[in-house]
């Protein structure tokens, strides 16, 4: 199925299912995918591994000047965005400025749109570096990934680096006491000779479990909506996002489905 990456390090502003409407921003190169996971249904396509030419990080200069360039004509025009999402071609905070670019955007906008919120999309593979974790405190979405609670499936799913810790990953998402919304994709298929599929009464108990620990904010839930690079994989309809949502609610968590 067709896949497609951003071509710019400032793009949109486009309709997001989960924030309103998003002026992205692209940390990574714009002619190739550059992540810590795999996944399945990234709508970038999969994770090369290799790399031909020269793989190119906007620096935090280009970002700064791109991005205060783009509100100043957005302010001009009448025509602001809800919120500024890092996201773009892979995992924004592999960028080694992350930290830095964050506060760079957080200053833009106290100057140009207070009302503006800033959120970031990650999949939690960077919260062991205290510049990336500290950062995230600072913005109003700190969206974190977890597709499971068990590491066989996000090996399936999310297709990690070969150092992934998932015990790890909790305890750090346990660290923001709260501050933290939980994004979660569902979906089936039969991959990799195993049957995928975290819907089961099993992995949702094992889920809210952990969610129960971390303690979000927020929890977004989600199935596929556009084209992914494995063509097998099933979303799931809206009826079962809406009765896990139920479950959800029901162990006291505030959830958002995107249809």
């Amino acid at each position: 199925m067709a896949t497609f990456l951003f071509d710019k390090i400032i793009f949109g502003p486009v309709k997001s299912r989960r924030l309103g409407v998003s002026l992205g921003v692209n940390l990574l190169p714009v002619n190739t995918k550059v992540c810590s996971f795999d996944c399945i249904y990234c709508e970038c396509g999969l994770t090369p591994n290799n790399y031909e030419g020269e793989v190119k990080l906007p620096s935090r200069v280009e970002v700064r000047e791109k991005l205060e360039e783009t509100i100043i004509k957005m302010v001009s025009s009448g025509q602001l965005p809800d919120v500024i999402t890092f996201a773009g071609n892979g995992e924004p905070t592999l960028h080694p400025e992350f930290s830095e670019i964050i506060d760079d955007t957080v200053e833009l906008r106290n100057m140009l749109v207070p009302n503006l919120r800033i959120a970031v999309l990650s999949n939690a593979t960077m919260l062991h570096k205290k510049s990336v974790f500290n950062a995230l405190t600072k913005i109003e979405y700190n969206i974190q990934k977890l597709d499971s609670a068990f590491t066989e499936t996000i090996h399936l799913i999310n297709c990690p680096a070969p150092n992934f810790n998932l015990q790890k990953i909790i305890d750090q998402l346990t660290l923001f006491n709260g501050k933290v919304i939980i994004q979660t994709m569902f979906l089936r298929e039969s991959f990799k000779e195993k049957n995928l599929d975290n819907t089961t009464e099993a992995e949702i108990s094992a889920w809210i479990k952990l969610l129960e620990k971390i303690k979000p904010a927020h929890v977004m839930i989600y199935t596929i909506a556009r084209d992914t690079p494995i063509s097998s994989l099933i979303s799931i309809s809206i009826s079962e996002l809406k009765t896990i949502a139920l479950k959800l609610e029901q162990a006291g968590f505030s959830v958002k489905v995107s249809e």
